[in-house]
């Protein structure tokens, strides 16, 4: 590590020179952050050599966290962070005409996830190196991320993320630890050495070459891995190309290579699923291949070692998506390592543990068995036996009950279930919030949980301090800093002695003034990329997340056209100006979640232009969010929009982001949202809306009538009436699908019934807001009580109740 500023401008400025030819002055931008970046890898990479070499001497138990999706954000200023370097070589830049931030901009988002989903996996990383446990991660390497989102007249459109075009400094290529992953084909079996083994053969072969990045830990010697696997191939078919076939001359390499092209392909169409379902085997099987090797190496290579291999590896999976690892772990064991199926499936269930994160059906994944089959026919084979076996062990239970015997089964209906694969082969399901495992265990898989009432449990989400609250809000963890001292960096369970502050009206103004230098910076970034001037004094109420219909964009939306309503029936009309962010990407195939977008857009044309209303109300929709986007827009928030239906949001993320930064959340009884609320008490938090019990009781025994509601509420008449009566600037039939949602579809989820308790709520946060006192107080019980909410303890939970592993503390090399 560097010991002061000069030792760094030395080394930095020979690195630059060494790897360009040139000087500083000559050098772009983009040079510069390469070079910095190339030296603080130099030095991360000490301790990552270290760290593999001391888990291979200790023969400790290690985790490998499988998802679909990581994302990771911008590294380079969080691992200056995670190692103390973020003051000295700050100054050290300074002072050779460089700003930090700037050179820490040049650096694009990695696009290897869309949502909460890879967001929370990256904050798991980050705690695992924290915690100093051994954990890694293993993903796809997408040369693509989802899409870039752009917004042309009000309309989301979709450009080809391309976050890899000057490459991805972080990474490492690691040609010789390439596997196999064999797609399609035959398998048959036959009988070798007195056994039945299983041959596959005419399979299509994917290569699959891993990329590493350095997971670093806060302040420790700790460097993780993240293995992200990306499809190569060097194929090229000389022939045809001296033909002048030029197309069929690279035909084959752009077919192999598209597994690892682009995250989450539109499965509307055949081809999609299938690049889907081709995706997930494809990381399951690289990565449990290499995780198999390097366990044989290290704790030996006979069946009997391998049929320990649980008490050295633990294997979780991050939803449904690589619920495959569960008969591809029975297939190396099985056939290229000589288990029985009953050592093979003993094993793997020891081994493999699952976090659902859903309870939406069509999350639930699942699978056309002629799809699987055709895909994956070895996968197939092992879950057809898997699934003969349980629901033989059910009807030894169950006899004679066969609905449930058939809801539980794992091919069911001409279809594979994904979730029920996931139970049966884990040895601990968890939910995400303590209501949402209750939904599991009492609705969802109800079933499931009385047959192993033992294996389900809860582990609350959280999100990394350090990111979210000391990196994306540096005046605000300054101030806790000087307040409470420095230990919160380390235990965030620490930051509840800020409650002692919350009614000392010196720490209020201060707490304020950093609100509004945040506030600032948005606004200052609203203003440069869409020349919309906001008011800093007014509430900033943002809403940022995937755009779905449960995630009831749409009521914050009707709120809006109402609030405006009222402001043209009477200008005079004494509101607290709002300031209405939205952000977020509708899935390429979904199309309402497009025409949501689309609303609000056009919601703010007509406001914004308004001359009457003038500044009083902005809505503001910022088109391709992103982790380096949230960073902006969280320590601004005044109100965090967490207004999901009841029942629907297994916990959310955002919610905890929002709430470390200061926010007060306007929420529905849903996910971790009434964990929020327990811990901050209903002074702090306002709360509205159906329960999620009476959500669930509206769908098991209906009585819910959206057209009564309707009716009903004139305010609300005329909100939805407004979709579609040529009051917006847009075609006729622009909303209709919203408008048929909430009353042809009989509303699923609730968006009329809550409406009057929502504009409620709204009106108390107005009335709240006005007391300046009252509102400070609240922000600062927000973050008094976020470190509850730290991954730090989701992970310490994990590492104990789940995973079996304990801290490997890493000796300097």
């Amino acid at each position: 590590m560097f010991k002061s500023k000069e030792e760094f401008k030395t080394a930095y400025i020979e690195r630059l020179e060494t790897l360009f030819g040139q000087s500083l002055d000559e050098s772009s931008m983009a040079d510069k952050y390469v070079a910095f970046s190339a030296l603080i890898r130099q030095l991360i990479n000490k301790s990552w050599y270290q760290s593999n070499r001391q888990y291979r001497a200790t023969k400790e138990k290690q985790v490998y966290y499988f998802s679909m999706e990581f994302l990771l954000g911008r590294l380079l200023a969080s691992n200056l962070f995670n190692l103390g370097l973020t003051e000295i070589c700050g100054q050290g830049l300074k002072e050779l005409g460089i700003n930090l931030s700037e050179l820490e901009a040049v650096e694009q988002d990695a696009g290897l996830g869309n949502g909460g989903l890879g967001r929370l996996a990256a904050c798991f990383l980050d705690s695992m190196a924290a915690l100093q446990l051994p954990g890694h991660g293993c993903g796809i390497r997408y040369r693509h991320g989802m899409f870039e989102q752009k917004i042309v007249d009000g309309y989301q459109i979709e450009l080809p993320d391309n976050w890899l075009k000057d490459g991805y400094i972080w990474e490492m290529r690691k040609a010789d630890r390439a596997v196999t992953v064999k797609f399609g084909g035959q398998v048959r079996l036959a009988e070798q050495g007195g056994r039945l083994v299983a041959i596959h053969e005419n399979y299509e072969p994917v290569v699959a070459v891993p990329y590493d990045v350095p997971v670093v830990g806060a302040n420790c010697n700790t460097v993780n891995t993240l293995r992200l696997w990306s499809a190569e191939t060097n194929h090229f078919d000389l022939s045809s190309f001296s033909k002048g076939d030029f197309l069929k001359a690279v035909e084959q390499k752009y077919s192999l290579e598209a597994t690892s092209q682009i995250l989450y392909p539109d499965d509307n169409y055949p081809e999609g699923k299938t690049l889907r379902l081709k995706q997930q085997y494809f990381f399951v099987s690289a990565g449990l291949q290499s995780i198999v090797r390097r366990y044989k190496r290290t704790h030996g290579a006979t069946p009997a070692d391998l049929a320990k291999i649980h008490e050295k590896i633990a294997i979780h999976i991050n939803d449904t998506h690589p619920a495959l690892a569960i008969p591809e772990l029975m297939r190396i064991l099985m056939d290229e390592e000589g288990l029985g199926w009953d050592e093979a499936w003993n094993t793997t269930s020891k081994t493999i543990s699952y976090t659902n994160h859903t309870i939406l059906p069509e999350a639930l994944e699942k699978w056309p068995v002629d799809l699987v089959q055709a895909l994956l026919p070895r996968m197939y084979m092992i879950i057809h036996e898997i699934n003969e076996r349980f629901c033989a062990a059910l009807w030894q239970e169950y006899p004679g009950q066969w609905e449930r015997i058939r809801e539980m089964a794992i091919i069911g209906d001409c279809y594979v279930r994904m979730a029920n694969l996931a139970v049966v082969g884990s040895h601990s399901v968890n939910g995400v919030a303590a209501v949402h495992s209750e939904i599991l265990k009492k609705e969802v898989m109800s079933n499931f949980h009385q047959y192993f009432p033992h294996r389900f449990t809860n582990k609350t989400n959280g999100v990394t301090h350090r990111r979210w609250l000391a990196k994306a809000n540096p005046k605000l963890a300054s101030l806790i800093t000087e307040t409470i001292g420095p230990g919160w960096l380390a235990h965030p369970n620490e930051l509840a002695n800020l409650r002692r502050y919350a009614q000392d009206p010196a720490f209020q103004a201060s707490i304020k003034a950093v609100k509004q230098a945040n506030k600032a910076r948005l606004a200052a970034y609203i203003k440069n990329k869409m020349a919309i001037t906001v008011d800093v004094n007014s509430i900033f109420d943002v809403q940022v997340k995937r755009i779905h219909a449960y995630k009831r964009q749409t009521l914050n939306a009707l709120h809006i056209l109402d609030l405006y309503n009222r402001l043209k029936a009477d200008p005079a009309i004494d509101i607290e100006p709002r300031t209405f962010i939205f952000g977020g990407k509708a899935a390429t195939g979904y199309y309402l979640a497009k025409r949501i977008i689309k609303f609000i857009n056009t919601l703010a044309q007509v406001i914004n232009n308004d001359p009457v209303i003038g500044a009083r109300i902005k809505v503001i929709f910022l088109e391709n969010y992103s982790v380096s986007l949230a960073e902006l827009i969280m320590p601004a928030a005044d109100v965090s929009e967490q207004i999901s239906t009841a029942s629907r949001e297994a916990s959310g993320t955002g919610n905890m982001k929002f709430m470390m930064n200061g926010a007060v959340t306007i929420g529905t009884l849903d996910g971790a949202n009434i964990e929020i609320r327990d811990e901050v008490g209903d002074d702090n938090i306002v709360i509205f809306g159906l329960t999620a019990a009476e959500v669930l009781n509206y769908y098991k025994y209906g009585g819910y009538n959206a057209l009564e509601v309707y009716q009903g509420n004139p305010r609300l008449r005329l909100v939805v009436d407004q979709l579609m009566n040529g009051f917006l600037p847009a075609s006729p039939d622009e909303f209709h699908s919203i408008h048929h949602s909430l009353l042809r579809t009989n509303d699923e989820y609730f968006v009329l019934r809550d409406f009057a308790g929502y504009a409620a709520a709204q009106e108390k946060v107005a009335c709240l807001y006005r007391d300046q006192s009252r509102w400070q107080a609240m922000a600062v019980n927000n973050i008094a009580f976020s470190g509850r909410f730290a991954s730090d303890r989701t992970v310490a939970e994990y590492a104990i109740g789940i995973w079996g592993i304990k801290p490997v503390v890493i000796r300097e090399s």
